[in-house]
């Protein structure tokens, strides 16, 4: 295994429509991401020049700065981080638009939850290789992009914290961990320090 990273995927939300917003986060929550959400496009460069995202979903129309811009300014200076656009403006100008200026991908609102997960996916395979988003102990296989484990030839199904767990392990095979840092790594530190979840 050569990826020894130990933070999840993180992906930034960053959408002014706070119920569209937490609607995002916790369903790409549910699908074993690390999301962060910002509100106002004034704050979201400062956010992503100082933090490492796998993905930015980035709306155009937002308070201060909009989408364009921060993409705009983004690709002048060189930042990698694929984004995908997310917004009311559908039509066919937008888009053309929004790809011109450096986005990687675009989905139109109103959008299933199911359908931008795949699309997150899909840029974090094309941004870091199959080969970067696989582990294998043995004859264990678990894909951090498709979220499939696999034992030999056979499927093992996981829930979402199921999956994380394995996931943690399986990046430092034979490390013990203790269950604070299972927590803060599964659980992203929202855990309670005398519960017995780990145990459990």
């Amino acid at each position: 295994m050569q990826d020894e990273r130990i933070s999840p995927m993180r992906v930034l939300v960053v959408e002014d429509e706070r119920k569209i917003a937490l609607f995002v986060q916790r369903g790409l929550k549910e699908c074993g991401f690390v999301v962060d959400v910002v509100y106002r496009g004034d704050d979201a460069l400062e956010i992503i020049f100082d933090n490492h995202f796998d993905v930015v979903i980035l709306d155009i129309m937002l308070p201060g700065r909009d989408g364009l811009s921060i993409l705009r300014v983004l690709r002048q200076q060189s930042n990698p981080v694929p984004v995908l656009i997310l917004t009311a403006r559908g039509e066919i100008p937008a888009r053309v638009e929004g790809l011109d200026l450096g986005a990687d991908d675009y989905l139109a609102k109103p959008f299933s939850i199911d359908e931008l997960a795949a699309r997150v996916r899909a840029l974090i395979r094309r941004k870091s290789g199959e080969n970067l988003v696989r582990y294998r102990v043995q004859d264990l296989t678990l894909d951090v992009v498709t979220r499939l484990a696999r034992r030999g030839d056979r499927r093992i199904d996981l829930t979402s914290r199921e999956f994380s767990l394995l996931e943690c392990l399986m990046r430092s095979p034979g490390r013990v961990f203790t269950r604070t840092q299972i927590c803060q790594h599964v659980w992203e530190y929202h855990f309670d320090p005398e519960t017995n979840l780990v145990d459990v």
